[in-house]
This record gives C-alpha cells, sequence and structure tokens, in this order.
C-alpha cells in the first residue's frame, strides 16, 4: 500500500514548526536542538555537566552570530541570575533556550545524557524561581526531573553512564570537580563548541 501523501505532507509541516518560539524559555536537545531554537533566541544555554567521555569525536560548530554560554551543576544559579540581569537591560522579555549537550554512542548517535538533562533542568527552576517562568512543556518536563530528583543529583551524576566511563579512564577528579560548587565562576560567551557527534 502506498503512504498517504497528503499524511506526509502534514508530518512535514509538523517537523518544520517551531512551537516553542511562543515560550521564553525552551528546552530541546544536541546539535540539532541547538539549530532548532537558536535563531529566535536571545539567548542559548548549552547544559554540559561532565566533560566528553571522548572529545575528539563530535562536531565543532560556530556559534559567533549567538548568544551561547555554558552552565553546568555549579553554575546553574549564576547563568538564572545573568538572564534575568539581560532581561532588565532588555526592558522586554527575554528569551531562553537550553540545549542539553548529551554524549556521543560508540555508533555515533546522540546518547541524551541524563545528567545534562539535570543540568537543564536546574537551569530551568532557577530561571523560573526568579520571575522567568513562561515555560515550554519540554522545558517544563525537564525542570520537573531535577525538581525530583535534586536531593539524588550528585549520586546520579557520579552513577551516570557518563560519570562511570570518565571514571574508569581515570578522570574522577573531572567528575568531583563537576559537581562541586561554582565559587568564583562567571558567566562568558562561547564562540565556538563541539558538539557530540
Amino acid at each position: 500500500m502506498w503512504p498517504d501523501p497528503s499524511r506526509r505532507r502534514y508530518s512535514e509541516r509538523v517537523s518544520d514548526a517551531q512551537p516553542q518560539i511562543k515560550y521564553q524559555v525552551r528546552f530541546d536537545w544536541g546539535l540539532a536542538g541547538f539549530q532548532a531554537l537558536a535563531s529566535d533566541a536571545d539567548v542559548i544555554v548549552l547544559a554540559d555537566a561532565l566533560p566528553a567521555v571522548d572529545a575528539a569525536r563530535g562536531f565543532p560548530t560556530t556559534l559567533a552570530a549567538h548568544t551561547v554560554i555554558v552552565a553546568d551543576l555549579g553554575t546553574s544559579a549564576l547563568v538564572a541570575d545573568w538572564a534575568l540581569a539581560r532581561q532588565a537591560e532588555k526592558g522586554d522579555r527575554f528569551s531562553v533556550a537550553v540545549v542539553a549537550v548529551g554524549e556521543s554512542r560508540a555508533d555515533g548517535s546522540i546518547r541524551f545524557a541524563m545528567e545534562d538533562q539535570l543540568v537543564a533542568g536546574a537551569l530551568i527552576d532557577a530561571l523560573a524561581a526568579l520571575g522567568i517562568d513562561h515555560c515550554s512543556p519540554e522545558a517544563a518536563a525537564a525542570a520537573a526531573s531535577y525538581v525530583g530528583l535534586r536531593r539524588a543529583v550528585k549520586h546520579l551524576v557520579k552513577a551516570s553512564e557518563t560519570g562511570q566511563a570518565l571514571a574508569e579512564a581515570g578522570q574522577a577528579a573531572a567528575v568531583a570537580s563537576a559537581l562541586a560548587p561554582a565559587t568564583d565562576a562567571a558567566v562568558a560567551v562561547v564562540t565556538d563548541f563541539n558538539f557530540p557527534a
């Protein structure tokens, strides 16, 4: 049986749409998520909890056309404060696209790294606490995952697939450092990033 062409056209229209644009805080995954959300956001925040297991594998991406910052568990509240200050400067709604970076599988596909979702959720929760709370359903779900698991975050990140792989590679100190509170961190705009392949 031949596929119904009208159904194909509908699915193409749905996939090309960007329904999260109407929300102030949005959430997606990986390079494709970055590309989907970047054009209409005041800032893109890359949620990246841990160093890449294989830093050599990935897609170097130039970000100069966008304002992009990177957040981890230690800096999520700092990034939320930064966004609130930019909203005050703008004098209007400041849109934030949060993109969980993810990790690479051996076959090159993206792995949805739970620890990056927790960072994204921590940031979205911190934004909401400051009144930047017009969230897409995707962003709300990420925040709820963090809020529900807040007391177990350190354990979950250490026990995550990425955390275990880094520990096995002799990088347990990098995991511990990523879980430490940020003391003198500052928000910095990045101009390039190596997205997982």
